[in-house]
């Protein structure tokens, strides 16, 4: 009798104690410390029974919450907090709270920390350690990220440290809760019931980014409104700022250049205007009263209509050195966006950046970072490096990639961006020799800036997955881990991602990373096949539209980027076009002079080019279009018998969701090649080579086809 009674007590234990089992809806990212099996459980327990972490502050106790969230998840069985050391200890320190420390915490900073395997009076614990709590934070994440994939916990043995200083997402939200270019719903910023209000979606952001080392969240749209900088939405800001600030999030604000003259009337927003910069020093000295810790402000001007100081015969320079003064008492930054081209320039688009900002360079005050994209266009599904980088040695640049796909399928296409990231990291400027990387651009290195930064365009939204689709997600989670660490590469960080969403059973996570790895080239094949650009439809570029001619601005035309003729196509940047080639380093500049020495991948990028040029396969350059258009669909179709043949080991709403995802996929794959081919073939006048099958439809009909309610379209 007692020893049923016992074992019944046991089993309610550990039914109190095992998390209930809950739909997978992609809420928990890859956050779900999900149940492990019994010796890997016992494998964890063992190096976790105890969780020594001492300090009262928010952060610390977000930290004990964390580790015993994860291991109680993962085992079942809660580890116990004490202050005393025991065998098999988890021992999150910092030489304030152990003077002693047995690792040294040289050149890993405030954010970085050292996880050693180590004995204490005899006894094995595992220690986490840092020179600060923010660095304990992504300690303890790293560790959770160690458990959670299976890999071994008894001799560790690691030192990480971020390599770029700022890590941020810049949120596209609007104050009426839409999001440009959002395609996971509305806005998760609810500014209606903030400040009052602070949901725990909130806080589960802040956990998500912090767990892949993102420090800080730019909360509103480049294409800011004023009222963003009133004292409501200032004590909103405040309110996200207080929720974020234990995990090491800082806020950012978007402004308008034009504010000082809605907000306030007055009646020039001239940089140089000294009552222009009194405005500007009072709301921040404003912001800064609400927000301590505020981290500054995001700027677009002089680009796609919005207001900046060449509207006063100023320069970049000048608009950004002015906003610079009013933060800089309080330490903060201003990120200038280098996105620009004008209306009236008749110049090469993908020169205007280059031209607009290479003589300022040196000009901008020491807490300015100029904000470049990663290419010189649109985040297209391939562009060449920006030559912007390895051409500012004297300026800090801070990359933007777009983690919202607006050109890459949006929320249904399966298309991870990890290689998109590292192909554009590792791409050398020769700024000063071989191994001059963009990478080594922004860490500072290649030119000794301590101002470094990167940014991502966010994919949240309100979906309860957060991104509009599972894959999605990985995305997101790409951007922090190579925004810590750019030396990653894409596929190592896709095999901790599908190892921590689903399971790091090699079964699932050798196929799933095998279909992630090609599916970005898949869509460029599909989309935009040997240096193509920007030849989605107008306004919302969801699908194909290389036919758009009627645009307001020539370079907003598809027919602007391809420049198809009866003769060829391509755009030539050489010195007989645009000479856009002359931007880069004398070695690419060679490189990219002769279409035979560029890489095909960004062939018509830089040349135009006859319809019967031959590839590297010997092929025309008309029946090669045509082949990779159908390579991209076909490796659709590999995708999704992949994913039909891991329906056992996937939990059905995940499962089901990306099945029709990938079916959308194919379907408007097939579209995408069928309307492209069906263009291009009526200005080449050309026969499909032998096998490929015609369009399904004609040419009008693809024209037709019209979407004016697309999600993110401003």
């Amino acid at each position: 009798m007692i020893a049923r009674l016992i074992c019944w007590m046991m089993a309610m234990a550990m039914t109190v104690l095992t998390p209930v089992a809950m739909a997978e809806d992609g809420y928990d990212l890859w956050l779900r410390y999900a149940r492990v099996d019994g010796a890997a459980a016992a494998r964890i327990a063992a190096h976790a029974s105890v969780i020594t972490a001492p300090g009262d502050s928010a952060t610390m106790q977000i930290i004990r919450d964390e580790l015993q969230r994860g291991v109680t998840g993962m085992t079942g069985t809660a580890p116990m907090i004490a202050d005393s050391m025991r065998p098999g200890a988890l021992w999150l320190a910092t030489p304030e709270t152990a003077p002693a420390l047995p690792l040294p915490l040289e050149g890993l900073g405030q954010e970085g920390y050292a996880i050693r395997s180590i004995r204490v009076e005899g006894q094995p614990v595992t220690l986490i350690a840092a020179q600060g709590e923010m660095g304990l934070l992504h300690g303890a994440f790293h560790w959770l990220r160690l458990a959670q994939s299976g890999a071994a916990l008894d001799a560790i043995d690691i030192r990480s440290a971020p390599r770029i200083g700022l890590r941020l997402l810049n949120h596209w939200d609007n104050l009426d809760g839409t999001v440009e270019r959002g395609y996971a719903g509305s806005s998760i910023w609810d500014w209606w019931r903030l400040p009052d209000w602070k949901g725990p979606r909130y806080s589960d952001y802040a956990r998500a980014n912090a767990s892949i080392g993102i420090n800080g969240t730019v909360l509103n749209n480049v294409n800011a409104k004023s009222d963003s900088l009133t004292a409501p939405y200032i004590a909103n800001a405040a309110a996200l700022a207080d929720v974020f600030r234990p995990y090491g999030i800082k806020v950012y604000l978007s402004v308008k250049w034009t504010a000082p003259m809605e907000l306030d009337g007055l009646k020039t927003a001239d940089p140089l205007d000294p009552a222009v910069a009194a405005w500007w020093k009072a709301k921040a000295d404003e912001i800064y009263a609400a927000i301590p810790d505020f981290g500054g402000f995001l700027v677009k001007a002089n680009s796609e209509g919005q207001p900046g100081p060449q509207d006063y015969k100023r320069t970049h320079a000048d608009g950004a050195n002015m906003l610079a003064a009013a933060v800089k008492p309080h330490g903060g930054i201003v990120m200038w966006r280098a996105f620009v081209y004008a209306h009236d320039n008749p110049d090469d688009r993908a020169k205007q950046a280059y031209a607009d900002f290479k003589p300022l360079d040196g000009q901008f005050a020491d807490n300015v970072i100029v904000q470049v994209k990663n290419g010189a266009i649109d985040f297209q599904p391939r562009e060449p490096f920006h030559p912007l980088f390895g051409a500012m040695p004297r300026t800090p640049l801070m990359m933007e990639f777009q983690i919202t796909k607006e050109y890459l399928g949006q929320s249904t296409h399966l298309t991870y961006l990890g290689p998109l990231f590292e192909e554009t990291l590792k791409s050398d400027t020769f700024a000063k020799g071989k191994g001059s990387t963009v990478a080594k651009v922004i860490d500072g290195s290649l030119d000794g800036h301590r101002l470094t930064g990167i940014a991502g365009v966010a994919n949240i939204g309100t979906d309860r997955d957060w991104s509009g689709s599972i894959f999605n997600q990985a995305d997101w989670y790409a951007f922090g881990r190579m925004a810590w660490n750019p030396d990653l590469t894409a596929g190592a960080v896709a095999r901790e991602w599908a190892a921590l969403t689903f399971t790091p059973d090699k079964a699932v996570v050798e196929p799933m990373v095998a279909m992630m790895m090609g599916s970005r080239e898949a869509a460029v094949d599909y989309m935009t096949p040997l240096g193509l650009a920007h030849v989605m439809d107008t306004g919302h570029h969801y699908g194909p539209g290389p036919w758009v001619s009627d645009l307001a601005r020539p370079e907003w035309n598809p027919v602007y980027y391809h420049k198809a003729d009866a003769s060829g196509i391509g755009f030539d940047r050489t010195k007989s076009g645009s000479n856009a080639i002359a931007q880069y380093a004398p070695p690419l500049a060679k490189r990219f002079a002769d279409p035979r020495t560029t890489p095909e991948r960004d062939l018509l990028w830089f040349h135009h080019l006859p319809w019967d040029y031959r590839l590297a396969s010997d092929e025309t350059l008309w029946d090669g279009m045509v082949h990779r258009y159908g390579r991209g669909v076909a490796y659709v179709a590999g995708m999704r018998a992949t994913w039909e043949g891991l329906r056992p080991m996937i939990d059905a709403e995940r499962f089901a969701q990306t099945q029709t995802f990938l079916s959308i996929q194919q379907k408007e794959a097939q579209w995408w090649r069928d309307a492209s081919i069906a263009y291009f073939q009526s200005i080449a006048k050309r026969p499909l080579p032998a096998g490929a099958a015609p369009p399904q439809e004609t040419l009008e009909a693809y024209k037709m086809r019209k979407f004016p309610y697309a999600p993110g379209n401003p």
